[in-house]
């Protein structure tokens, strides 16, 4: 019987600041920098060998990011200094379950003390056992990378496909097609028009917090935007009866397309089967084609081009928190091809899309089953066959 140990975390890794690098003294280069929320730049130098663990230590509480390779912390984290003999991998998922996040230790600007964090009763398991839970959960997080990098993949596919067709213009048949000045350059005559005209748009109604529910209808809104798709454990509900009698209008549809409008602009995801029921809410616009003249998936291609992100980020108001809404999208215009076209492009990009949906499905999936097994591994509950793990 291999019995886990009660310690202290200080007792487990040591945890050290990370450290200072202004931008303007960054030079590019192949070592990650890892700020609170995950590796956000590259530099020449590293300060950390790899592999290693890092938290963060201001902004985001709880998100621990395994690097495979040096890298350089930066001051807004920390990093684990010393495993003291333990697995770096198991460490990262350890870290993940310490629930750091409740730890604040600096009033209104979340933070934690590593000090504090150093005195944490903790139950850890024998190095063995250590790096058995480390493999079975590291398998998860494998599959989910191979499905990300396959979605990468099909991205580029259908972005190149958008990018010659309505950005280089060398669609089937241009040959025959005149092309006349507009504030894009050149492209094809009749082809830029009114972003209302083509586009059905909505945004949400800005509940408020007294109609906030624990149960019945889920709603968006920014913080459920998260790498490209919908945390759905941090939605919030609204009573059904209100959605049937107020709000139907902003319920969404399979393949609706939402944006950000407030703080970080333009952020998209595609409503897949598995969100619904779900329905808009504050600085999130539904995003939806009308007509034929633009299909669903040339609207997302549209929307992830540099002239509607450069557009929505101009026509961004206030300081402190940009937005922009439903008056700024009124002066937009959209590239709207003939009917034809149209089709032809949702034809071939289509099947393309779809298998994109399918993989992001499958990586909610294995995200959540590992989620739910990381805390019942992580506490002994689940038994190791040739290890005897117990608590």
């Amino acid at each position: 019987m291999q019995t886990w140990r009660e310690c202290k975390l200080g007792d487990v890794i040591n945890l050290k600041r990370g450290y200072d690098l202004p931008r303007q003294n960054r030079t590019p280069g192949p070592f990650p920098i890892v700020s609170s929320s995950g590796v956000t730049d590259y530099h020449e130098q590293a300060r950390v060998k790899g592999p290693g663990v890092v938290t963060g230590r201001y902004g985001t509480l709880g998100e621990v990011f395994y690097i495979q390779d040096d890298f350089w912390p930066l001051n807004t984290s920390l990093y684990v200094q010393d495993f003291k003999g333990n697995d770096p991998k198991f460490i990262s998922y350890f870290l993940r379950q310490l629930n750091f996040a409740t730890r604040n230790a600096a009033g209104a600007v979340p933070g934690v003390n590593r000090n504090h964090l150093h005195a944490m009763k903790v139950l850890v398991p024998p190095l063995t056992v250590q790096r058995r839970i480390a493999g079975i959960l590291s398998v998860y997080d494998d599959l989910i990378e191979n499905n990300q990098r396959r979605i990468k993949i099909l991205e580029e596919m259908a972005r190149s496909l958008y990018r010659e067709w309505f950005v280089n213009f060398r669609f089937p048949g241009h040959e025959k097609v005149p092309l006349v000045a507009s504030p894009l350059g050149n492209i094809p005559e009749g082809w830029l028009l009114p972003f209302a005209d083509h586009v059905d748009f909505k945004e949400g109604p800005g509940l408020r917090n007294w109609q906030y529910r624990n149960e019945g209808i889920p709603f968006l809104n920014i913080r459920t935007l998260v790498d490209n798709d919908i945390d759905l454990s941090k939605v919030q509900f609204l009573d059904p009866k209100e959605v049937d009698d107020k709000y139907q209008h902003f319920l969404l549809r399979e393949h609706d397309h939402v944006v950000s409008s407030s703080g970080t602009i333009g952020r998209i995801v595609t409503i897949r089967a598995e969100h619904l029921p779900l329905m808009l809410n504050t600085s999130i616009i539904r995003m939806r084609p009308q007509g034929k003249r633009i299909g669903c998936w040339q609207l997302k291609h549209f929307m992830l081009s540099d002239y509607f992100q450069d557009q929505a980020n101009s026509f961004a108001i206030g300081a402190a928190q940009p937005n922009f809404g439903p008056i700024h999208l009124k002066q937009m215009m959209i590239i709207a091809p003939n009917e034809r076209i149209a089709a032809e492009y949702e034809r071939l990009v289509g099947p393309v899309e779809l298998a994109i949906l399918s993989l992001a499905n499958q990586i909610h999936n294995l995200r959540r089953t590992r989620d739910l097994l990381l805390p019942r591994l992580l506490s002994g509950q689940v038994e190791l066959p040739g290890t005897e793990a117990a608590a």
